[in-house]
């Protein structure tokens, strides 16, 4: 690849070209306090339709995790893709990392897009932040809500346990935020269950210097304040309609905290199970997951 040229950095113009014609435009909202949230919105918004959020999990930005879902999804709603803190053009000076903290930004962003109910659905770390949303906000904001493979009632305990394939939380970043090629490697690995059998060495370098470098340190706290003293007998029970949907083959939440959450949210929840997927559904199985998510908040009959 000549020295010149990236492959990551012309995907993402060649995204950004994706989502405006898709009848997406790319806005910033200042939320004050040194906060700042980047997010696609309609170029014209609908009265007609209702509203919908896509929640982007930890890796490279929303743009790249949802691009298989706007073309369908835009005739249906008015579709709000954003960036959380410290992913492509969202960030902050303020030193709070919570899942609580990410879901108050994106909905005082919403509010100021005049967005003032909507569903939301996230994916993985995405899911964090909406089960968050809906747990804060109710049904006066959020009318149901989507939770894919996001793990939110795991428990600091699990980890020492065995539940996960990895033994820390270091070991944990290390992989989800790759800083080498074979680290990329192993956390395609993990994610998938069919990963790419060759990954070039300067692909994946160009990868990481685009994707994985900026705000490493933030993200890596994120992470950790998923996990530090986490207790499932802490997570408030949201009664917004919902549907979990996990990849059979799950190996970084493992299927099991799939069932344990919906036996906390009891007949609220419905469980969508994908077979022969892993964590990441929304690009391993895109064409299964935006079935699933059409089912439930398109034709729910």
């Amino acid at each position: 690849m000549p020295p010149w040229f990236s492959f990551t950095a012309y995907r993402n113009w060649w995204l950004r070209h994706s989502f405006s014609n898709a009848g997406l435009k790319s806005t910033t909202t200042d939320l004050g306090d040194t906060t700042i949230m980047h997010c696609w919105v309609p170029q014209t918004p609908s009265s007609s339709k209702p509203s919908l959020l896509l929640i982007h999990g930890i890796g490279a930005n929303a743009m790249w995790q949802w691009n298989d879902f706007i073309s369908p999804l835009t005739h249906r709603f008015n579709l709000y893709i954003p960036d959380l803190l410290f992913f492509g053009e969202s960030h902050t000076t303020r030193r709070e990392r919570s899942e609580s903290f990410q879901a108050r930004c994106v909905m005082d962003m919403m509010t100021c897009h005049g967005a003032r109910k909507m569903s939301v659905v996230g994916v993985s770390y995405g899911g964090f932040v909406a089960y968050s949303m809906a747990a804060q906000f109710g049904e006066e904001r959020v009318e149901k809500v989507v939770l894919c493979c996001a793990g939110v009632c795991l428990e600091e305990k699990d980890m020492d346990d065995g539940m996960f394939q990895v033994k820390s939380v270091d070991e944990a970043v290390s992989i989800l935020l790759p800083q080498t090629p074979n680290k990329m490697r192993e956390l395609v690995k993990l994610t998938f269950v069919k990963p790419a059998k060759f990954l070039p060495t300067c692909f994946l370098n160009d990868f990481i210097h685009v994707m994985c470098t900026e705000y490493r340190q933030e993200r890596k706290e994120l992470i950790e304040a998923l996990h530090k003293d986490r207790k499932f007998s802490n997570l408030p029970k949201m009664t917004r309609p919902t549907l979990i949907i996990w990849g059979e083959l799950d190996r970084v939440f493992p299927f099991a905290l799939a069932l344990r959450l919906k036996q906390h949210l009891g007949e609220n929840a419905k469980l969508a199970v994908i077979k022969n997927a892993g964590h990441a559904i929304n690009v391993e199985k895109p064409k299964e997951l935006y079935k699933n998510l059409k089912s439930f908040l398109i034709d729910p009959t």
